[in-house]
């Protein structure tokens, strides 16, 4: 693979650079990547993020805009905002936020006052820095209040939500997360929402996709904001969106701009309107259903080899395993699986004894093997080579992990990645 045949421009301006690009081109092409919140772009996408658009500023929204010349720049956001709000089914979109935790903050601006107390899931127990905890700025200028999962099922405990929603009486409750195998019961959380009139955000950005393609169910009927970023499964570039009923829509779009940024980055923009586009073809359903069954096939097999999964399983994308009784750290793990050519990301597990740098566990999912086009035929071997990997970093076997990266590059290579330069 030549970066000098990919990006000529760039490797004439700055060999240096283009060599980091092409070297990560070949990095992406030749391992096996499954932390479950990357995915391959598009060609498209990829294309779309690096146009002229780039070099406007667009202060504002479609039609009312401080700056000239934005004739094609409002037909650009338009199609973007038209086609998610198709895609998803939604009243109102907003898809200029830069990322998905400034967009929670938006959330944040719109519907509550610093020193307000807001409801979100633990971090340790599968939620997002930006749902309250402390570290965050969120944590800092709001009072957060958390929830957590059960003891003995690692599901969400319902009866804690509610209860503490009616003792806390929060303005906003976020469900959703980061490490949440299983299916989000978006009608429960509606249903203590409006007891205690707060705002639901459903934090929708590990499973926008599939909720695009009808592989899990839509907050849509049930909360007030969603909140995506438009990677992860639903394969767009690195941005966000803020969807909303109608009612709201003045707030979540004053709260987003002038509230916390300016400018919108139109090439992003561009790239989002992209992958709405193929979010809306039947192929990309195919591809959503096919991501969860390749989960649970990879589930089943990891099972089957004895080892424990938070929650027994996934109904998703996502894979979280505890290492306790295999003895293995999660960290020491995550970078015997890097050294294998498996990329995966250490991560706690609920009610881990173990430090936030140096967890129980690790997390996997299956969105790029899908894009590369693996079936579940495959997770046997993928369960496999985890496995082996797990058991040389328990023996500090290094020539394992090295005849395991080449067992995976050999599989890579016959499935070409989307987006990726050829050889």
């Amino acid at each position: 693979m030549s970066q000098s045949l990919s990006h000529p421009a760039l490797s004439a301006a700055d060999p240096e650079l283009a060599a980091l690009v092409g070297a990560e081109e070949q990095l992406q092409a030749d391992t096996l990547r499954l932390i479950p919140s990357e995915n391959y772009v598009s060609a498209a996408v990829l294309e779309a993020t690096g146009t002229v658009l780039q070099n406007k500023y667009s202060e504002g929204y479609a039609g009312r805009r401080y700056y000239e010349g934005q004739q094609n720049i409002d037909q650009v956001e338009t199609l973007a905002v038209e086609r998610a709000k198709a895609v998803f089914g939604v009243e109102h979109a907003n898809v200029q936020p830069y990322s998905g935790s400034p967009a929670n903050l938006a959330a944040y601006l719109a519907f509550a006052e610093p020193g307000d107390t807001v409801l979100g899931m633990a971090l340790p127990m599968g939620g997002h820095l930006t749902h309250g905890w402390g570290v965050s700025a969120t944590g800092t200028w709001f009072r957060g209040v958390q929830y957590g999962v059960r003891p003995d099922s690692a599901l969400i405990d319902f009866d804690e939500v509610r209860d503490l929603a009616r003792k806390e009486r929060p303005k906003i409750i976020f469900c959703g997360g980061t490490a949440v195998p299983r299916t989000i019961d978006f009608a429960a959380f509606g249903e203590i929402a409006r007891e205690v009139d707060a705002v639901l955000v459903a934090d929708i950005a590990h499973i926008a996709g599939l909720i695009a393609g009808g592989a899990h169910p839509s907050p849509v009927p049930h909360a007030d904001v969603i909140s995506t970023t438009t990677h992860k499964t639903l394969r767009g570039p690195r941005g966000a969106m803020l969807m909303s009923r109608a009612s709201h829509a003045k707030a979540v779009d004053k709260a987003v701009f002038p509230g916390l940024q300016g400018g919108p980055h139109n090439h992003t923009t561009a790239a989002i309107a992209v992958a709405l586009r193929e979010a809306a073809a039947p192929s990309f359903r195919d591809y959503a259903h096919a991501v969860v069954a390749n989960a649970k096939a990879l589930a089943e097999a990891l099972l089957a080899r004895g080892y424990d999964l938070v929650s027994g399983g996934t109904d998703n994308h996502l894979v979280l395993i505890d290492l306790t009784s295999k003895e293995v750290p999660g960290k020491v793990a995550a970078k015997a699986l890097d050294r294998a050519g498996i990329v995966v990301n250490y991560n706690t597990v609920p009610f881990d004894p173990r430090k936030p740098f140096d967890p129980s566990g690790i997390r996997i999912g299956t969105p790029s093997l899908t894009s590369r086009g693996l079936g579940t035929d495959r997770m046997p071997l993928v369960a496999e080579w985890i496995d082996r990997s797990v058991q040389a970093a328990a023996k500090g076997d290094e020539d394992a992990l090295t005849v395991i990266r080449g067992e995976v590059a050999e599989l890579m290579a016959a499935y070409p990645a989307p987006g990726l330069p050829t050889a």
